[in-house]
């Protein structure tokens, strides 16, 4: 496991999981700039060391639609290359924000493909599912990994919400159910009745992209 994005500071999640020399990326986000970074539009995570893995990426896992979690994702395509890119997998509304955003970058050739909660697939030496979360947007949703070495729980932005947005509330029977049947690791932030403007979600590192009448340029 390996965090480009997102740990200990707000925006820009993205985690990198690796098994058997393949690869599955969940959630490709970015952050927005503060005051004193004068003329950046927008901050991506460092995602070098994958375009040059570009072919060992099973697929992109995005856990919900808010931009510090899907907001990287054209300029990430761009750098491994949109026509030989890996599928993405997300919710229904979440893929369908995802189709939006790059469709504004023209970014037509990308597989986005819909995934129920409680289904699952085969990512190589991955099996994927995705599990029901409350948070400040619909359609969010925890991603589990499982691998010959054990489940690897990854959280998502959530909170457990009596009133959800989109009336489903959290599957808390089936996290309950992955905790007896055991987790390898949580990769979880905490809980908060705040959820979006919560100093829960993250910032690292990263190349930056500086203001410009045409296009962002990298800084």
């Amino acid at each position: 496991m390996r965090p480009l994005g997102g740990l200990g500071e707000i925006g820009k999640n993205m985690t990198v999981f690796e098994c058997d020399g393949r690869i599955v990326v969940v959630d490709v986000g970015l952050r927005f700039p503060t005051p004193e970074m004068i003329g950046i539009d927008l901050v991506l995570p460092d995602f070098t060391s994958l375009v040059k893995r570009a072919a060992d990426i099973e697929a992109i896992v995005i856990t919900h639609g808010h931009e510090d979690h899907l907001g990287a994702l054209p300029w990430f395509l761009r750098e491994i290359g949109a026509r030989e890119a890996p599928p993405i997998y997300g919710g229904p509304l979440t893929m369908a924000m995802a189709r939006a955003k790059l469709e504004e970058h023209k970014l037509r050739e990308v597989e986005l493909i819909d995934l129920a909660d409680g289904d699952e697939v085969d990512l190589g030496p991955f099996e994927l599912e995705l599990i029901h979360m409350t948070h400040s947007i619909p359609d969010a949703s925890a991603v589990a990994l499982r691998s010959e070495l054990g489940t690897i729980l990854v959280t998502g932005d959530y909170k457990f919400d009596q009133t959800p947005v989109d009336g489903e509330a959290a599957d808390l029977s089936r996290l309950a159910q992955l905790g007896v049947e055991g987790i390898l690791l949580l990769c979880g932030t905490r809980p908060t009745p705040t959820a979006s403007a919560s100093p829960r979600r993250s910032r690292s590192s990263a190349r930056t992209w500086r203001r410009s009448s045409r296009a962002p340029r990298v800084a």
